[in-house]
Protein backbone atom coordinates (compact mmCIF):
# COMPACT_ATOMS: atom_id res chain seq x y z
CA UNK A 1 0.00 0.00 0.00
CA UNK A 2 1.48 3.35 -0.76
CA UNK A 3 2.37 5.69 1.71
CA UNK A 4 0.27 8.73 2.58
CA UNK A 5 1.38 12.03 1.51
CA UNK A 6 3.48 14.01 4.32
CA UNK A 7 0.71 15.36 6.64
CA UNK A 8 3.20 18.39 7.27
CA UNK A 9 2.47 19.40 3.84
CA UNK A 10 -1.37 18.71 3.50
CA UNK A 11 -1.71 21.07 6.38
CA UNK A 12 -0.93 23.71 4.15
CA UNK A 13 -3.40 25.90 2.85
CA UNK A 14 -3.02 24.32 -1.23
CA UNK A 15 -6.26 24.83 -2.21
CA UNK A 16 -6.99 28.23 -0.93
CA UNK A 17 -3.04 29.72 -1.91
CA UNK A 18 -3.71 28.18 -5.72
CA UNK A 19 -7.57 29.54 -5.96
CA UNK A 20 -6.20 33.50 -4.82
CA UNK A 21 -3.31 33.02 -7.45
CA UNK A 22 -5.31 31.02 -10.25
CA UNK A 23 -7.99 33.86 -10.06
CA UNK A 24 -6.03 36.89 -9.95
CA UNK A 25 -3.98 35.74 -12.90
CA UNK A 26 -7.55 34.98 -14.82
CA UNK A 27 -8.30 38.81 -13.67
CA UNK A 28 -4.97 40.51 -14.56
CA UNK A 29 -5.65 39.20 -18.85
CA UNK A 30 -4.07 35.91 -18.31
CA UNK A 31 -4.84 33.37 -21.45
CA UNK A 32 -3.80 30.20 -18.86
CA UNK A 33 -2.18 30.01 -15.27
CA UNK A 34 -0.70 27.39 -12.97
CA UNK A 35 0.87 27.21 -9.34
CA UNK A 36 3.11 24.93 -7.97
CA UNK A 37 3.63 24.40 -4.61
CA UNK A 38 7.50 22.40 -3.64
CA UNK A 39 8.68 20.87 -0.48
CA UNK A 40 12.11 19.88 -1.10
CA UNK A 41 13.40 17.81 2.54
CA UNK A 42 16.94 16.73 2.22
CA UNK A 43 19.12 15.06 4.23
CA UNK A 44 23.35 14.37 3.59
CA UNK A 45 25.64 12.46 5.99
CA UNK A 46 29.10 12.20 5.08
CA UNK A 47 31.15 9.55 7.17
CA UNK A 48 35.48 9.55 6.24
CA UNK A 49 37.17 6.55 7.87
CA UNK A 50 35.69 5.69 11.22
CA UNK A 51 34.56 9.50 11.87
CA UNK A 52 31.57 11.55 10.82
CA UNK A 53 32.12 14.36 9.16
CA UNK A 54 29.19 15.87 8.64
CA UNK A 55 25.19 16.08 8.77
CA UNK A 56 23.06 18.31 7.27
CA UNK A 57 19.36 18.28 7.00
CA UNK A 58 17.62 21.05 4.97
CA UNK A 59 13.83 21.74 4.08
CA UNK A 60 12.67 24.76 0.77
CA UNK A 61 9.69 25.11 0.76
CA UNK A 62 7.61 27.58 -1.17
CA UNK A 63 5.30 28.36 -4.67
CA UNK A 64 5.57 29.50 -7.55
CA UNK A 65 2.89 31.55 -9.98
CA UNK A 66 3.34 31.21 -13.82
CA UNK A 67 1.23 32.75 -16.46
CA UNK A 68 1.15 33.46 -19.94
CA UNK A 69 -0.44 36.78 -21.20
CA UNK A 70 -0.71 37.45 -24.91
CA UNK A 71 1.44 34.54 -25.78
CA UNK A 72 4.51 35.18 -22.79
CA UNK A 73 5.50 33.62 -20.13
CA UNK A 74 5.74 35.64 -17.03
CA UNK A 75 6.65 33.63 -13.46
CA UNK A 76 6.97 34.83 -10.06
CA UNK A 77 7.82 32.97 -6.84
CA UNK A 78 6.99 33.26 -2.84
CA UNK A 79 7.67 31.77 0.62
CA UNK A 80 4.38 33.29 2.13
CA UNK A 81 1.65 31.41 2.67
CA UNK A 82 -1.40 33.60 2.70
CA UNK A 83 -3.96 34.20 0.09
CA UNK A 84 -2.79 37.57 -0.08
CA UNK A 85 0.68 37.11 -0.77
CA UNK A 86 -0.12 34.08 -3.93
CA UNK A 87 -2.26 37.33 -5.09
CA UNK A 88 0.57 39.57 -5.17
CA UNK A 89 2.60 37.08 -7.16
CA UNK A 90 0.15 36.70 -9.34
CA UNK A 91 -0.12 40.06 -10.08
CA UNK A 92 3.86 40.36 -10.10
CA UNK A 93 4.12 37.21 -13.01
CA UNK A 94 1.48 38.71 -15.14
CA UNK A 95 3.06 42.37 -14.72
CA UNK A 96 6.56 40.33 -15.82
CA UNK A 97 5.32 38.88 -18.59
CA UNK A 98 3.66 42.02 -20.04
CA UNK A 99 6.81 43.91 -19.19
CA UNK A 100 8.52 40.82 -21.44
CA UNK A 101 6.28 41.30 -24.60
CA UNK A 102 7.85 43.92 -26.55
CA UNK A 103 10.90 41.93 -26.19
CA UNK A 104 9.73 38.16 -26.88
CA UNK A 105 11.09 36.53 -30.07
CA UNK A 106 7.95 33.52 -30.08
CA UNK A 107 4.53 33.74 -29.03
CA UNK A 108 4.02 30.42 -26.90
CA UNK A 109 1.59 27.89 -28.45
CA UNK A 110 1.48 24.53 -26.17
CA UNK A 111 -0.47 21.25 -26.85
CA UNK A 112 -3.41 20.42 -25.24
CA UNK A 113 -3.81 17.79 -22.04
CA UNK A 114 -6.78 16.00 -20.08
CA UNK A 115 -7.59 17.82 -16.74
CA UNK A 116 -6.88 15.85 -13.78
CA UNK A 117 -8.92 16.83 -10.70
CA UNK A 118 -7.36 16.15 -7.56
CA UNK A 119 -5.00 13.16 -8.07
CA UNK A 120 -2.69 12.17 -5.65
CA UNK A 121 0.58 10.37 -6.86
CA UNK A 122 3.09 8.34 -4.09
CA UNK A 123 5.96 6.73 -5.22
CA UNK A 124 6.89 3.33 -4.21
CA UNK A 125 8.82 3.06 -1.08
CA UNK A 126 9.14 0.85 2.03
CA UNK A 127 10.71 2.98 4.85
CA UNK A 128 10.67 6.75 4.39
CA UNK A 129 14.22 7.58 5.35
CA UNK A 130 13.07 10.86 7.17
CA UNK A 131 11.54 8.71 10.04
CA UNK A 132 14.33 6.57 10.51
CA UNK A 133 16.53 8.47 13.52
CA UNK A 134 19.11 10.16 12.35
CA UNK A 135 21.47 9.05 14.95
CA UNK A 136 20.34 4.85 13.44
CA UNK A 137 21.67 6.22 9.63
CA UNK A 138 24.91 7.63 10.82
CA UNK A 139 25.55 4.26 12.93
CA UNK A 140 24.67 2.24 9.32
CA UNK A 141 27.53 4.53 7.78
CA UNK A 142 29.79 4.47 10.35
CA UNK A 143 29.64 0.55 10.67
CA UNK A 144 30.09 0.07 6.93
CA UNK A 145 33.25 2.60 6.71
CA UNK A 146 34.92 1.12 9.82
CA UNK A 147 34.28 -2.47 8.53
CA UNK A 148 35.46 -1.38 5.07
CA UNK A 149 38.54 0.44 6.64
CA UNK A 150 39.53 -3.03 8.30
CA UNK A 151 39.57 -4.51 5.21
CA UNK A 152 43.80 -5.87 3.88
CA UNK A 153 45.09 -2.92 2.04
CA UNK A 154 42.56 -0.33 2.86
CA UNK A 155 43.87 2.92 3.74
CA UNK A 156 40.87 5.11 3.87
CA UNK A 157 37.01 5.06 3.33
CA UNK A 158 34.11 7.53 2.34
CA UNK A 159 30.63 6.71 3.30
CA UNK A 160 27.80 8.57 2.52
CA UNK A 161 24.34 8.24 1.94
CA UNK A 162 22.02 11.43 0.64
CA UNK A 163 17.88 11.23 1.10
CA UNK A 164 15.19 13.51 -0.59
CA UNK A 165 11.60 13.56 0.14
CA UNK A 166 10.09 15.64 -2.49
CA UNK A 167 6.28 16.92 -2.33
CA UNK A 168 4.42 19.08 -5.24
CA UNK A 169 1.12 20.70 -5.37
CA UNK A 170 0.21 21.40 -8.91
CA UNK A 171 -3.24 23.39 -10.02
CA UNK A 172 -3.92 25.44 -12.86
CA UNK A 173 -6.78 27.25 -14.72
CA UNK A 174 -7.82 24.26 -16.85
CA UNK A 175 -8.74 22.53 -13.81
CA UNK A 176 -6.22 20.25 -13.36
CA UNK A 177 -5.00 19.65 -9.44
CA UNK A 178 -2.81 17.17 -8.21
CA UNK A 179 -1.05 16.06 -4.93
CA UNK A 180 2.65 14.21 -5.67
CA UNK A 181 4.87 12.57 -3.33
CA UNK A 182 8.33 11.23 -4.47
CA UNK A 183 11.43 9.56 -1.86
CA UNK A 184 14.75 9.05 -3.43
CA UNK A 185 18.16 7.81 -1.91
CA UNK A 186 21.87 7.88 -3.18
CA UNK A 187 24.38 5.60 -1.12
CA UNK A 188 28.27 6.16 -1.22
CA UNK A 189 31.05 3.51 -0.13
CA UNK A 190 34.62 4.07 -1.23
CA UNK A 191 37.71 2.71 -0.47
CA UNK A 192 40.96 4.43 -0.97
CA UNK A 193 44.19 2.40 -1.44
CA UNK A 194 48.29 3.67 -0.89
CA UNK A 195 51.07 2.48 -2.23
CA UNK A 196 53.39 4.46 0.41
CA UNK A 197 56.89 3.06 -1.87
CA UNK A 198 55.15 4.81 -4.68
CA UNK A 199 52.90 7.55 -3.65
CA UNK A 200 50.26 6.02 -5.80
CA UNK A 201 46.91 5.62 -5.29
CA UNK A 202 43.42 4.10 -6.12
CA UNK A 203 39.81 3.89 -5.33
CA UNK A 204 36.99 1.63 -5.87
CA UNK A 205 33.47 1.96 -4.99
CA UNK A 206 30.49 0.22 -4.05
CA UNK A 207 28.49 -0.11 -7.74
CA UNK A 208 24.98 0.52 -5.52
CA UNK A 209 23.01 2.69 -7.64
CA UNK A 210 20.94 5.49 -6.39
CA UNK A 211 17.31 4.31 -6.71
CA UNK A 212 13.50 5.82 -6.16
CA UNK A 213 13.21 3.68 -3.13
CA UNK A 214 13.30 4.83 0.79
CA UNK A 215 15.99 3.55 3.77
CA UNK A 216 15.15 -0.13 2.80
CA UNK A 217 17.16 -0.08 -0.06
CA UNK A 218 20.43 0.48 2.32
CA UNK A 219 19.24 -2.28 4.74
CA UNK A 220 18.23 -5.10 2.19
CA UNK A 221 18.06 -3.85 -0.86
CA UNK A 222 21.68 -4.15 -2.05
CA UNK A 223 24.12 -6.60 -0.60
CA UNK A 224 26.52 -4.09 0.97
CA UNK A 225 28.20 -6.63 3.47
CA UNK A 226 28.76 -8.53 0.68
CA UNK A 227 30.34 -6.03 -1.41
CA UNK A 228 32.83 -4.64 1.32
CA UNK A 229 35.45 -7.77 1.03
CA UNK A 230 34.78 -7.42 -3.06
CA UNK A 231 35.74 -3.76 -2.68
CA UNK A 232 39.09 -4.00 -0.99
CA UNK A 233 40.26 -7.47 -2.79
CA UNK A 234 39.20 -5.67 -6.23
CA UNK A 235 41.30 -3.06 -5.02
CA UNK A 236 44.12 -4.47 -4.34
CA UNK A 237 44.19 -5.98 -7.55
CA UNK A 238 43.47 -2.28 -9.10
CA UNK A 239 46.47 -1.01 -7.55
CA UNK A 240 49.00 -3.45 -8.47
CA UNK A 241 47.84 -4.30 -12.29
CA UNK A 242 49.58 -3.15 -15.24
CA UNK A 243 49.14 -0.04 -17.19
CA UNK A 244 47.09 -0.88 -20.33
CA UNK A 245 48.19 -1.24 -23.97
CA UNK A 246 46.83 1.52 -26.15
CA UNK A 247 44.47 0.28 -29.14
CA UNK A 248 40.96 -1.17 -30.80
CA UNK A 249 39.88 -3.75 -28.16
CA UNK A 250 36.05 -5.11 -28.09
CA UNK A 251 34.22 -3.99 -25.32
CA UNK A 252 31.72 -5.87 -22.70
CA UNK A 253 30.13 -2.99 -20.52
CA UNK A 254 28.52 -3.85 -17.61
CA UNK A 255 25.16 -1.73 -16.45
CA UNK A 256 27.25 -0.21 -14.07
CA UNK A 257 29.28 1.92 -16.71
CA UNK A 258 27.11 1.53 -19.89
CA UNK A 259 24.55 4.26 -17.59
CA UNK A 260 26.39 6.91 -17.87
CA UNK A 261 27.63 6.52 -21.85
CA UNK A 262 23.94 6.18 -22.26
CA UNK A 263 23.12 9.52 -20.13
CA UNK A 264 25.63 11.71 -21.98
CA UNK A 265 25.55 10.47 -25.50
CA UNK A 266 21.80 9.58 -25.87
CA UNK A 267 19.79 11.12 -22.89
CA UNK A 268 21.30 14.63 -23.23
CA UNK A 269 21.24 14.63 -27.24
CA UNK A 270 17.55 13.67 -27.30
CA UNK A 271 16.31 16.65 -25.05
CA UNK A 272 14.14 18.49 -27.68
CA UNK A 273 15.56 22.07 -26.51
CA UNK A 274 19.14 21.09 -26.76
CA UNK A 275 18.23 19.77 -30.54
CA UNK A 276 16.93 23.05 -31.68
CA UNK A 277 19.51 25.09 -29.84
CA UNK A 278 17.84 26.40 -26.29
CA UNK A 279 20.89 25.13 -24.52
CA UNK A 280 23.39 26.42 -26.78
CA UNK A 281 24.74 29.21 -24.77
CA UNK A 282 25.39 27.01 -22.12
CA UNK A 283 25.14 23.18 -21.99
CA UNK A 284 25.59 22.94 -25.55
CA UNK A 285 23.68 21.52 -28.51
CA UNK A 286 23.05 18.06 -30.17
CA UNK A 287 24.34 16.40 -33.57
CA UNK A 288 20.74 14.85 -33.41
CA UNK A 289 18.67 17.47 -35.03
CA UNK A 290 14.52 17.12 -36.05
CA UNK A 291 15.59 17.46 -39.69
CA UNK A 292 17.18 13.76 -38.81
CA UNK A 293 13.52 12.86 -36.81
CA UNK A 294 13.19 8.95 -38.62
CA UNK A 295 16.33 8.93 -40.42
CA UNK A 296 19.36 9.09 -38.46
CA UNK A 297 21.03 5.89 -37.52
CA UNK A 298 22.05 6.23 -33.85
CA UNK A 299 23.69 2.86 -34.14
CA UNK A 300 22.98 -0.80 -34.80
CA UNK A 301 19.30 -2.30 -35.27
CA UNK A 302 19.83 -4.00 -31.58
CA UNK A 303 19.69 -0.46 -30.02
CA UNK A 304 16.26 -0.04 -28.27
CA UNK A 305 16.36 2.99 -25.92
CA UNK A 306 13.34 4.06 -24.28
CA UNK A 307 11.93 7.13 -22.46
CA UNK A 308 10.29 6.31 -19.11
CA UNK A 309 9.04 8.48 -16.43
CA UNK A 310 6.85 5.34 -15.22
CA UNK A 311 9.45 3.25 -14.31
CA UNK A 312 9.22 1.39 -10.46
CA UNK A 313 11.59 2.77 -8.24
CA UNK A 314 12.91 5.44 -11.10
CA UNK A 315 14.42 8.89 -10.18
CA UNK A 316 12.36 10.71 -12.54
CA UNK A 317 9.74 8.65 -12.23
CA UNK A 318 6.17 10.95 -11.48
CA UNK A 319 2.74 10.71 -11.95
CA UNK A 320 2.09 14.05 -13.65
CA UNK A 321 4.84 16.30 -14.42
CA UNK A 322 5.01 20.45 -13.58
CA UNK A 323 2.97 20.91 -17.07
CA UNK A 324 0.30 18.93 -15.50
CA UNK A 325 0.73 16.23 -17.90
CA UNK A 326 0.54 12.10 -17.02
CA UNK A 327 3.61 10.59 -16.98
CA UNK A 328 4.13 7.97 -19.79
CA UNK A 329 6.39 5.96 -21.57
CA UNK A 330 8.05 5.96 -25.36
CA UNK A 331 10.54 5.26 -28.18
CA UNK A 332 13.58 7.52 -28.34
CA UNK A 333 15.94 5.17 -30.61
CA UNK A 334 14.05 1.61 -32.24
CA UNK A 335 15.53 -0.75 -34.00
CA UNK A 336 19.40 1.68 -34.20
CA UNK A 337 17.10 4.62 -35.36
CA UNK A 338 16.11 8.19 -34.02
CA UNK A 339 12.19 8.34 -33.48
CA UNK A 340 11.55 10.27 -31.05
CA UNK A 341 12.64 13.31 -28.56
CA UNK A 342 11.79 14.96 -24.68
CA UNK A 343 9.14 17.07 -24.57
CA UNK A 344 7.48 19.73 -22.69
CA UNK A 345 3.98 20.91 -23.67
CA UNK A 346 5.61 24.06 -25.70
CA UNK A 347 7.84 21.96 -27.61
CA UNK A 348 5.62 18.91 -28.78
CA UNK A 349 3.33 21.76 -30.22
CA UNK A 350 6.79 23.16 -32.17
CA UNK A 351 7.29 19.44 -33.37
CA UNK A 352 3.80 18.97 -34.61
CA UNK A 353 2.98 16.54 -31.71
CA UNK A 354 -0.78 16.38 -30.20
CA UNK A 355 0.70 15.73 -26.45
CA UNK A 356 3.86 16.34 -24.51
CA UNK A 357 5.47 13.34 -23.40
CA UNK A 358 5.75 15.04 -19.46
CA UNK A 359 9.14 15.93 -19.28
CA UNK A 360 8.18 19.47 -17.33
CA UNK A 361 9.98 19.47 -13.52
CA UNK A 362 11.44 22.49 -12.00
CA UNK A 363 14.02 21.69 -9.21
CA UNK A 364 12.97 24.34 -6.72
CA UNK A 365 10.06 26.96 -5.72
CA UNK A 366 12.21 29.41 -7.09
CA UNK A 367 13.04 28.01 -10.77
CA UNK A 368 10.77 27.70 -13.65
CA UNK A 369 9.40 24.30 -15.20
CA UNK A 370 12.15 23.03 -17.80
CA UNK A 371 12.21 20.11 -20.24
CA UNK A 372 14.43 17.48 -18.00
CA UNK A 373 15.39 14.00 -18.80
CA UNK A 374 13.10 11.32 -17.85
CA UNK A 375 14.41 7.69 -17.17
CA UNK A 376 16.25 6.73 -20.74
CA UNK A 377 16.98 3.37 -20.45
CA UNK A 378 18.68 0.84 -23.57
CA UNK A 379 16.86 -2.48 -23.65
CA UNK A 380 17.70 -5.80 -23.31
CA UNK A 381 17.75 -8.14 -25.80
CA UNK A 382 14.62 -10.72 -24.74
CA UNK A 383 16.75 -14.04 -25.58
CA UNK A 384 19.99 -12.46 -25.13
CA UNK A 385 22.41 -14.20 -22.78
CA UNK A 386 24.57 -13.47 -19.58
CA UNK A 387 27.45 -11.36 -19.22
CA UNK A 388 29.78 -14.47 -18.97
CA UNK A 389 28.16 -15.21 -22.51
CA UNK A 390 28.90 -11.72 -24.01
CA UNK A 391 32.51 -11.92 -22.93
CA UNK A 392 32.76 -15.74 -24.50
CA UNK A 393 32.49 -14.18 -27.52
CA UNK A 394 35.20 -11.72 -27.07
CA UNK A 395 38.72 -12.95 -28.29
CA UNK A 396 40.96 -10.00 -27.26
CA UNK A 397 39.07 -6.98 -25.11
CA UNK A 398 37.89 -5.79 -22.01
CA UNK A 399 35.17 -6.25 -19.46
CA UNK A 400 34.25 -2.21 -17.90
CA UNK A 401 32.94 -2.07 -14.70
CA UNK A 402 31.95 0.76 -12.46
CA UNK A 403 31.76 4.42 -13.98
CA UNK A 404 34.46 7.12 -12.89
CA UNK A 405 35.12 10.32 -15.06
CA UNK A 406 33.77 11.14 -18.64
CA UNK A 407 34.18 14.20 -21.29
CA UNK A 408 31.74 14.81 -24.03
CA UNK A 409 31.66 17.92 -26.41
CA UNK A 410 29.06 20.06 -27.07
CA UNK A 411 27.23 18.66 -29.49
CA UNK A 412 27.21 15.21 -27.91
CA UNK A 413 29.50 14.28 -30.48
CA UNK A 414 33.10 13.04 -29.46
CA UNK A 415 33.22 11.59 -25.80
CA UNK A 416 35.63 9.01 -23.73
CA UNK A 417 34.98 7.51 -20.79
CA UNK A 418 36.54 5.52 -18.09
CA UNK A 419 35.71 3.57 -15.44
CA UNK A 420 36.41 1.70 -11.83
CA UNK A 421 37.56 -1.20 -13.44
CA UNK A 422 38.81 -2.63 -16.33
CA UNK A 423 39.11 -6.23 -16.64
CA UNK A 424 41.38 -8.22 -19.64
CA UNK A 425 39.90 -10.15 -21.92
CA UNK A 426 41.48 -13.28 -23.54
CA UNK A 427 40.00 -15.53 -25.40
CA UNK A 428 36.64 -15.23 -23.62
CA UNK A 429 38.02 -15.47 -20.25
CA UNK A 430 38.95 -12.39 -17.71
CA UNK A 431 42.95 -13.01 -17.07
CA UNK A 432 42.87 -10.02 -14.48
CA UNK A 433 42.69 -6.13 -14.32
CA UNK A 434 44.54 -3.65 -15.97
CA UNK A 435 44.28 -0.24 -15.71
CA UNK A 436 44.65 3.38 -16.78
CA UNK A 437 41.74 3.05 -19.09
CA UNK A 438 39.79 5.33 -21.38
CA UNK A 439 37.35 4.28 -24.38
CA UNK A 440 36.88 6.75 -27.00
CA UNK A 441 34.87 6.94 -29.41
CA UNK A 442 31.78 9.36 -31.39
CA UNK A 443 28.40 8.79 -30.36
CA UNK A 444 27.20 6.86 -33.64
CA UNK A 445 30.29 5.03 -33.95
CA UNK A 446 30.02 3.65 -30.59
CA UNK A 447 26.57 2.57 -30.72
CA UNK A 448 27.01 1.37 -34.68
CA UNK A 449 29.15 -1.23 -33.13
CA UNK A 450 26.89 -2.73 -30.72
CA UNK A 451 26.58 -6.05 -31.61
CA UNK A 452 25.45 -7.84 -28.47
CA UNK A 453 23.44 -7.43 -25.58
CA UNK A 454 22.91 -9.46 -22.34
CA UNK A 455 19.26 -10.68 -21.60
CA UNK A 456 16.63 -9.02 -18.88
CA UNK A 457 18.80 -10.89 -16.27
CA UNK A 458 21.41 -8.69 -16.68
CA UNK A 459 19.64 -5.43 -16.87
CA UNK A 460 20.49 -2.83 -13.93
CA UNK A 461 18.43 0.30 -13.61
CA UNK A 462 21.42 3.09 -12.66
CA UNK A 463 21.48 6.69 -12.61
CA UNK A 464 22.32 9.98 -10.90
CA UNK A 465 20.83 12.05 -8.71
CA UNK A 466 22.12 15.73 -10.06
CA UNK A 467 21.61 16.19 -13.58
CA UNK A 468 22.59 19.86 -14.21
CA UNK A 469 21.16 22.08 -16.59
CA UNK A 470 19.82 25.57 -17.50
CA UNK A 471 20.57 29.49 -16.60
CA UNK A 472 19.85 29.67 -13.66
CA UNK A 473 21.24 26.39 -13.45
CA UNK A 474 18.64 23.66 -11.99
CA UNK A 475 19.33 19.86 -11.32
CA UNK A 476 17.60 16.94 -11.54
CA UNK A 477 17.89 13.25 -10.78
CA UNK A 478 17.56 10.61 -13.60
CA UNK A 479 17.79 6.81 -13.90
CA UNK A 480 18.87 4.48 -16.79
CA UNK A 481 18.40 1.02 -17.36
CA UNK A 482 20.61 -1.20 -19.14
CA UNK A 483 21.48 -4.64 -19.34
CA UNK A 484 25.14 -5.86 -20.45
CA UNK A 485 26.51 -4.82 -23.93
CA UNK A 486 29.37 -6.19 -26.31
CA UNK A 487 31.14 -3.34 -28.68
CA UNK A 488 33.61 -4.41 -31.18
CA UNK A 489 36.79 -2.38 -32.14
CA UNK A 490 36.33 0.55 -29.87
CA UNK A 491 39.20 2.61 -29.60
CA UNK A 492 41.10 2.71 -26.10
CA UNK A 493 43.67 4.85 -25.11
CA UNK A 494 45.83 4.60 -21.85
CA UNK A 495 44.72 8.00 -19.83
CA UNK A 496 48.03 8.19 -17.63
CA UNK A 497 49.91 8.68 -20.64
CA UNK A 498 47.72 11.20 -22.25
CA UNK A 499 47.33 12.82 -19.21
CA UNK A 500 51.16 13.58 -19.23
CA UNK A 501 51.20 13.75 -23.18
Amino acid sequence: MPHPVDAAFLALPLELLAEAALASARRAGASFADFRVHRLQESFIVVRDAALQSSADTVVLGYAVRVLVDGVWGFAASVVPTAAAATATALEAVHIARALRPVASERIERTSEPVYSKVTWVSDYELDPFEVPTAARIAWLLERSTRLLEQPGVSHTLASARAVKENGYYADTAGTSTTQQRVRIEPHLEATAVDASSGSFETMKSLAPPTGRGWEYLERGWDFDAELPLIAETLAEKLAAPSVEPGRYDLVIDPSNLFLTLHESVGHATEYDRAIGYEAAYAGTSFATPDQLGKLRYGSALMHVTADRTAPHGLASVGYDDDGVAAQAWDLVRDGVLVGYQLDRVFAHRLGLPRSNGCAYADSPGNAPMQRMPNVSLQPDPRGGSTEQLIAGVERGLYVVGDKSWSIDMQRKNFQFTGQRFYEIRGGKLVGQVKDVAYQATTTEFWGSLDGLGGPETYVLGGAFTCGKGQPGQVAPVSHGCPSARFRQVNVLNAKSEATA
